[in-house]
This record gives structure tokens, C-alpha cells and sequence, in this order.
């Protein structure tokens, strides 16, 4: 019997199947290498989105598109904030790259670990509510008398 013809061998690289697959679990913080991470803590991502992914790649001249009805395989939560992946066009028709400073997969999931901090919505949002939520912790913490500890009962 016969092997089904292989339907992406006659597929270019700039055919959408053949884009590589960006899931927010690859370059999560919070996630471990089990659970699907794909580059080292240091330079990962707390909870990155995939409207993030899509702004960075788009910001370096690559082509992408976001696929919200998918799930990454290892993901145990299925709900709104973990849906969704992002297809990347790294190469042209011929094969060059569509970046120069990008030729690889793990390539550019540094390079997105690194620009999500550094996007507006993430400077913008995580400034704002650090410093009133730090200015009205600190004066709760002051107005409020610690309480004592209770011993063992015998």
C-alpha cells in the first residue's frame, strides 16, 4: 500500500502553512521548558499576548497574523487570555530571509522576549497602576496596627 502524498512538499516558503507558529506559551515567564517554553527565563515574557507578538513582528518587517482558534497542545486552561497563535513569514519565495538579523526560529523568539517590555501598552500600563498601587499600599500599611500572634493551645 501506498503513503498519502505529502501535501506540503510542493508549499514555498512564503506559503502561509509553511509560516513558522509563535504560541505566547514559548516565550512565557511563567511557564516551565515542560509546559512549553522554548527560550531561557532571563529573557522570556510575563504573560505575553498574542496582539504583542503580532506588534513586534510587524514592527521588524515580518509578516504575521494571528490565529485565534488554536491552542498550544501542553495547555491545561483553556480560556480567553491563553487562545491564539501567531504565524510568522521568516523566508521569501526564494528562500532569503525576510529580515537579515533574523534567519531562525529561536532567534526571533529572543528578539520578541525582548521588545514586549519595551512596547507602549506594557510601559504605559504597568507604570501607571505600580506607582498609585504602591502610594496607597504604603499608606494602608501605616493606618493599619499589626496584629499579635496567637500561641499553640495546649
Amino acid at each position: 500500500m501506498q503513503a498519502p502524498p505529502n501535501p506540503y512538499l510542493g508549499l514555498t516558503p512564503a506559503d502561509k502553512k509553511k509560516w513558522i507558529c509563535v504560541y505566547p506559551v514559548y516565550i512565557n515567564s511563567r511557564k516551565t521548558i515542560v509546559d512549553g517554553r522554548r527560550i531561557p527565563k532571563a529573557k522570556a515574557v510575563d504573560n505575553p499576548l498574542c496582539s504583542e507578538i503580532c506588534d513586534v513582528c510587524k514592527a521588524h518587517k515580518l509578516n504575521a497574523e494571528i490565529e485565534t482558534d488554536h491552542y498550544h497542545p501542553r495547555e491545561l486552561v483553556k480560556d480567553y487570555l491563553h487562545q491564539g497563535r501567531v504565524r510568522v513569514q521568516l523566508h521569501n519565495q526564494d528562500g532569503t530571509p525576510c529580515n537579515d538579523a533574523i534567519n531562525t526560529r529561536h532567534q526571533l523568539f529572543v528578539l520578541i522576549g525582548e521588545m514586549i517590555p519595551k512596547l507602549k501598552t506594557r510601559i504605559a500600563g504597568g507604570g501607571g497602576s505600580v506607582s498609585s498601587g504602591g502610594e496607597s499600599a504604603a499608606n494602608t500599611q501605616t493606618s493599619v496596627p499589626s496584629k499579635k500572634k496567637k500561641g499553640k493551645k495546649k
